[in-house]
């Protein structure tokens, strides 16, 4: 009974998104109640369980994604993205200038929401597809898959982050198996893919053109770059060192005090301040208007993670996540293909990533504690398979239909293919990490 009423629940969320049009967060909330009264909670039963579950679930997830999120804003106004697209596309020069945008957006992905990150790298795009005479599908869409990946793989990005937090899984480690995944998902998805995109021959909107900045109001190069890259530089340097330090040495208590997210966060948001803004003239009044703009962007983000939470709790206390566990324990699906596949669905019939991969936590969470389930690798499958096959109930398919002008068709052929791609290409990486790690 419990896991059909489960089922029933999914199905209601499902229709509240996307037939009825309710806001996310309220949908969650209001299948949250229904699931805790059908299972026999009573109403203010159900009601603590929703304000814990909100409650541990934002906890220290509203500080790193909110870091996160000034982050990109001071990386996206003071033109260190500029920057470092403009320094690539010199390095790399004429013949690998795909591959110079592809890095440039997986290095502009990490710290800036896929949104942000695509009208930033849209003129770019425009620009070096006039002058070398390229298709514009086929340059952008593998820029476009790099952004996917981070915005799905890859902490400090709000899905993976709050997935890392419901599994109880290693920050530094899922960062570092997500960026092995998301390699080979991006060279596939992206490159290598985009050689069968130079039939699709489109012109982008005049509407959608956007200035940048001259040469010399950019910042230098290594402070971009250092600046963009310092949350994974010191996610990534202290899980690799900490292992190797005597135990509760203060070496290593220090150490992984200087690898915890939150304190990853603000020490990259102190530095970009300084090397972003106030070395560059920029007042600390107009440094901080920017941060405050930056975290109305993510006001509903967090609303959604936070009614995934209160889903989540209400199964925990109904006793729906035992029952589940009971029943998912003997079933001959690896749990790794279970939470791709349900994630996979979800994100199918609602469209948004963030939703099919927070609903899936709640459902896969209890399997966490069987023996050879390996929590990091459970987010990534569950990133994975959030991002599977974008179509029309997806806002990021009208975003990359509208700015490269395509039928609904040509936009089903390109970005839908290369979404599926890279969820595939995802849960492949995950079983090869599985049985190495």
């Amino acid at each position: 009974m419990p896991l059909v009423i489960l089922l029933v629940g999914i199905v209601c969320l499902i229709l509240l998104i996307t037939w009825a049009r309710l806001n996310a967060f309220i949908a969650f909330v209001l299948v949250s109640t229904f699931v805790g009264l059908a299972v026999g909670m009573d109403l203010t039963a159900v009601t603590g369980a929703i304000q814990k579950g909100i409650g541990d679930t934002l906890g220290s997830l509203v500080i790193v994604i909110g870091f996160g999120a000034m982050l990109g804003r001071l990386v996206a106004d003071s033109g260190a993205a500029q920057r470092i697209a403009s320094g690539l596309m010199r390095l790399f020069g004429t013949r690998y200038v795909q591959w110079a945008l592809v890095l440039t957006g997986f290095i502009v992905g990490v710290p800036l929401f896929y949104n942000v990150g695509f009208v930033l790298m849209m003129p770019l795009i425009v620009t070096v597809a006039h002058r070398y005479n390229l298709p514009l599908v086929y340059l952008g869409l593998p820029v476009l898959a790099s952004l996917s990946v981070t915005h799905g793989y890859l902490p400090p990005h709000p899905s993976p982050t709050a997935l890392v937090k419901q599994f109880d899984a290693d920050l530094g480690l899922t960062l570092l198996y997500g960026i092995l995944i998301a390699i080979p998902a991006i060279v596939i998805a992206g490159p290598l893919f985009s050689l069968t995109l130079k039939k699709y021959v489109s012109k982008p909107l005049a509407a959608f053109a956007a200035t940048s900045l001259p040469e010399e109001q950019l910042p230098g190069m290594a402070s971009s770059v250092v600046s963009a890259f310092l949350p994974v530089l010191l996610i990534a340097l202290t899980s690799l060192v900490n292992p190797y330090l005597p135990p509760g040495s203060v070496v290593q208590r220090t150490v992984a005090g200087l690898g915890d997210p939150v304190i990853v966060m603000l020490v990259s948001v102190l530095v970009a301040t300084y090397t972003l803004g106030l070395q560059r003239g920029r007042t600390m009044k107009s440094i901080t208007d920017s941060l405050t703009e930056s975290v109305k962007d993510i006001a509903m983000i967090l609303l959604i993670i936070a009614g995934s939470g209160a889903l989540k709790q209400v199964l925990t206390d109904g006793g729906v996540s035992q029952s589940i566990a009971g029943r998912l324990e003997g079933a001959p699906v690896h749990p790794l293909l279970l939470a791709w596949s349900i994630s996979a669905f979800i994100r199918v019939c609602v469209g948004s990533a963030t939703v099919a991969g927070l609903t899936t936590a709640g459902i896969v969470a209890p399997l966490i504690g069987q023996p050879g389930v390996n929590p990091n690798l459970m987010v990534l499958a569950t990133g994975a398979g959030s991002l599977m096959f974008s179509h029309v109930n997806d806002g990021a398919f009208w975003l990359f239909k509208e700015y490269f002008n395509l039928t609904v068709k040509n936009t089903l052929r390109t970005w839908s293919v290369m979404e599926t791609i890279v969820s595939v290409v995802g849960l492949i990486g995950v079983f090869v990490l599985n049985s190495l790690v």
